[in-house]
C-alpha cells in the first residue's frame, strides 16, 4: 500500500474495465441492488469479511480466502473498494486484504454518493468467474500487538493515536493517546479527501508526523483502517496497525485516561 493508493471518480472510471481490476462494493446487498452501483462492481458486504475470533475482527484466513475466490479475485488483482461512508468500511476491506498478504489495493475517494454525482451507475451484477484464492500473509505486518502498543507508549520516538471521536476520547482513552478523529480529514462537501496539504497539517497539528512511529488503534479497528490507508497515502513509512484495539486493551484490565 503507497502514496496511490487513493484514486479519484475519474480515474476508477478509467480503469474500472481493465482485466485485472475487480471493483469491490462493501454496502449492503440492498443498497447495492436497490440503489445501485459502480457497473461492473461486485459486492462484498462489510458484515461478510467482519470477524470476531482470536485475531481482533480479522476474518478466519480460509473464510478470507473463499470469500476473494468467490467474487473472481486472485493474487494478481488491483482491488478497488467503495462504500457509502466516506471510505471508512471500504478501507477496512482493504486493511484486511493488505494484512492477507494481498498489496495492489485502492480505496476510492469520496464514496457511492460522491460516484453518483457524475458517472454512470447500474443494477446489474457482473457475471464472475470463480478463482482459487492463496493468502500469503506478509513478512513484515504492520499488526501490532497490546504490549508494543505500551512500549510505544514509552518511546519518544512513536505516538499512539485514537481516531475515535472526540467525545468517546474524553471517555476515556489509552494513557498518552492523542486524539484524532477519523473523520477530521474528511471534506464533508465533495465527501472525499480535503487537500493532502490540509490532511498533512491535521495530522502534523497533532504530533502525527513522517518521522514518528504511529501506532493507530480505536473500539474494534474499523476507524483506523481509513486513518492507516490516509497515513500510506500521505507516504508515511512507519505505520502500526493494533487490531485489538480498545477492546482487547479493556478486557486485559489495562488503564484508561478520561480527558
Amino acid at each position: 500500500m503507497d502514496e496511490d493508493v487513493i484514486v479519484s471518480a475519474e480515474w476508477l472510471d478509467e480503469h474500472r474495465e481493465d482485466p485485472d481490476v475487480v471493483v469491490v462494493d462493501v454496502r449492503d446487498a440492498w443498497e447495492y441492488d436497490g440503489i445501485g452501483h459502480v457497473p461492473g462492481a461486485v459486492n462484498v458486504p462489510f458484515d461478510s469479511f467482519r470477524g470476531g475470533g482470536e485475531e481482533g475482527m480479522l476474518p478466519p484466513e480460509d473464510e478470507w480466502a473463499a470469500l476473494l475466490g468467490e467474487h473472481g479475485i486472485d493474487e494478481e488483482t488491483t482491488l478497488v473498494a467503495y462504500d457509502d461512508t466516506h471510505g471508512v468500511f471500504a478501507a477496512r476491506f482493504l486493511v484486511t486484504a493488505l494484512l492477507y498478504g494481498h498489496d495492489r489495493l485502492r480505496l476510492l475517494d469520496g464514496d457511492y454518493s460522491a460516484w453518483m454525482q457524475g458517472h454512470e451507475t447500474s443494477t446489474e451484477s457482473p457475471d464472475v468467474e470463480a478463482t482459487e484464492y492463496a493468502v500469503e500473509r506478509p513478512a513484515d505486518s504492520p499488526l501490532v500487538t497490546l504490549d508494543d502498543v505500551e512500549a510505544a507508549l514509552d518511546d519518544p520516538e512513536a505516538v499512539v493515536v485514537d481516531t475515535r471521536e472526540p467525545e468517546e476520547y474524553a471517555e476515556g482513552h489509552i494513557p498518552g493517546a492523542v486524539n484524532l478523529d477519523w473523520k477530521e480529514v474528511v471534506d464533508e462537501e465533495t465527501r472525499g479527501l480535503k487537500a493532502r496539504a490540509a490532511v498533512s497539517e491535521i495530522f502534523a497539528s497533532k504530533g502525527v508526523t513522517p518521522e514518528k512511529r504511529v501506532v493507530l488503534y480505536c473500539n474494534t479497528a474499523r476507524r483506523i483502517s481509513h486513518t492507516f490507508v490516509v497515513l500510506r497515502w500521505l507516504g508515511y513509512e512507519d505505520v502500526a496497525f493494533y487490531e485489538g484495539s480498545l477492546t482487547e486493551w479493556e478486557a486485559e484490565g489495562k488503564p484508561l485516561e478520561s480527558a
